[in-house]
């Protein structure tokens, strides 16, 4: 297992790609959700700048198997993003892994604090987040993806 940071022609392609079919087996979210995420980090890849912007992938035989992204925002905070992992590298210390990654990039750019949305049917992610010191601020009912869900907010101050 190996963990990059750089994106290669490909990545993001298989990375969306990842997440519409895992996300729809495991948590039954249909096709307008990879279409957020291709819309969303389309924009990501467009105005990437390595000063405040971050991605780690994780390989497994030149295979992409997680990710990770931070997003730099112009108020001196980060949104963390498309966090994932491939069944077969979970269970390993894998996704803490590339979650501390993350989380020192933020500190080493002076962040002053990391958001992120999710749903609260992503636990296993959740309660990674909680031990690294994320609390939920915000929870919000709404028909997305199709289906009612519960989308949160965390944040970490640093």
């Amino acid at each position: 297992m190996r963990i990059r940071n750089n994106l290669n022609p490909g990545d993001l392609g298989y990375i969306i790609q990842l997440h519409g079919t895992l996300y729809a087996h495991e948590y039954n979210l249909d096709h307008t959700f990879e279409g957020y995420v291709a819309a969303r980090m389309g924009e990501f890849a467009q105005s990437f700048d390595a000063r405040k912007d971050f991605v780690a992938i994780a390989e497994d035989d030149e295979q992409i198997v997680g990710s990770i992204f931070i997003m730099g925002l112009p108020d001196q905070t980060a949104q963390l993003r498309w966090f994932l992992l491939h069944p077969r590298a979970r269970g390993q210390g894998l996704g803490k892994k590339l979650l501390d990654a993350a989380i020192k990039f933020c500190r080493d750019r002076g962040f002053k604090s990391v958001c992120l949305w999710t749903i609260s049917e992503l636990t296993t992610a959740a309660r990674l987040y909680r031990q690294a010191g994320f609390t939920i601020t915000e929870e919000n009912a709404r028909e997305i993806w199709g289906g009612p869900r519960m989308e949160q907010r965390y944040d970490l101050v640093l």
